[in-house]
């Protein structure tokens, strides 16, 4: 799911990057040597093959490419018993200590490791201006991006209203307790608010809404307006939800302001670049309308006024399911 597909998830962060560019040579990617008993290697190659990294005026274009290498679990086992059987028939040993074991398990696993190619990930980024677009929403892979590019001496941070600027509305939740950096609640009153909004209508019929109450979070799946209403006159927050933006139709992660199964129109044109340039026109007019809608509402994002019902006083409505309590 590329920067390029017909289907992107993207997060957003605020760049700051060195006069000179970014140093790609210090975090330029260098695959596992046969024999090796390195597991991964993780680094940064051109979007395209050959292709310089920068396409522009303060615009640069790359992928992170992350090499693992993992032995399978089944067979790591079934070594172990192996070897652990061949240690008992040589030392006499009625039994393994769990420090010899684990020695055991090591000279499996690496044993195992000759010879096996390594899987291969790619992370597509673009820095343009002060933004950088990373073309993922999960968090190991973003991690790994904003890990590499400090090294490259660029300084790099999560992207969202409430971070570029300080709250105005109070953060606080009884309901929603963030726990990654440039978390906030006020996503999920953004989200909440912006469903009055005629442009924007949570998808009708194939819908997904994830949402917490003070008892537990909960998932709603297929026509889920109704039973979603309903939630929200209790006060729940919402999380996550398959929305349609206008005719786009998109995942939103409520918490941190992040877009995922972006769907947008093809872009096809005569060099990659120029499609790049189309795309991301595409993407930062998204973002842009996100962000306009959100200074319209922002003075509307404090807490609930009516406290929310507890969910055991009913049962849960056709299609929800519930799990642990939020934290």
């Amino acid at each position: 799911m590329g920067i390029l597909g017909k289907t992107v998830s993207v997060t957003r962060c605020n760049v700051a990057v060195p006069a000179e560019g970014p140093d790609f040579e210090a975090i330029e990617f260098r695959a596992i040597e046969p024999g090796s008993e390195v597991r991964e290697r993780m680094g940064v190659v051109p979007f395209e093959l050959g292709a310089p990294y920068q396409t522009g005026v303060g615009r640069w274009a790359f992928r992170v490419r992350i090499d693992r290498r993992r032995p399978d679990a089944t067979a790591v086992r079934e070594r172990v018993r192996e070897l652990i059987r061949l240690e008992m028939e040589q030392t006499g040993a009625p039994f393994v200590g769990p420090k010899k074991r684990k020695q055991l398990r090591e000279l499996a696993e690496a044993e195992l490791l000759i010879g096996q190619r390594p899987t291969t990930r790619l992370v597509e980024c673009v820095i343009d201006g002060s933004i950088l677009y990373i073309a993922s929403t999960a968090k190991t892979y973003l991690g790994t991006v904003l890990m590499l590019l400090r090294q490259a001496a660029v300084a790099a941070d999560w992207k969202a209203p409430w971070l570029d600027e300080a709250p105005e509305a109070d953060e606080s939740s009884d309901i929603v307790v963030p726990k990654e950096p440039g978390q906030s609640v006020l996503g999920c009153r953004f989200l909440k608010a912006l469903l009055e909004d005629p442009e924007v209508l949570v998808e009708p019929e194939t819908g997904s809404v994830r949402l917490a109450t003070r008892e537990a979070r909960v998932t709603l799946a297929g026509a889920v307006l109704n039973d979603l209403y309903r939630y929200i006159e209790e006060g729940a927050e919402i999380l996550t939800a398959k929305i349609l933006l206008g005719a786009l139709p998109m995942r939103f992660d409520a918490l941190s302001y992040r877009i995922a199964s972006l769907k947008l129109e093809p872009v096809k044109e005569e060099h990659w670049t120029l499609d790049l340039d189309r795309r991301l026109e595409q993407i930062s007019g998204v973002w842009e309308l996100l962000d306009s809608k959100y200074q319209g509402l922002k003075d509307r994002l404090g807490p609930p006024e009516a406290a929310p019902l507890k969910v055991a006083e009913r049962p849960l409505p056709e299609g929800a399911t519930e799990s642990e309590p939020p934290g």
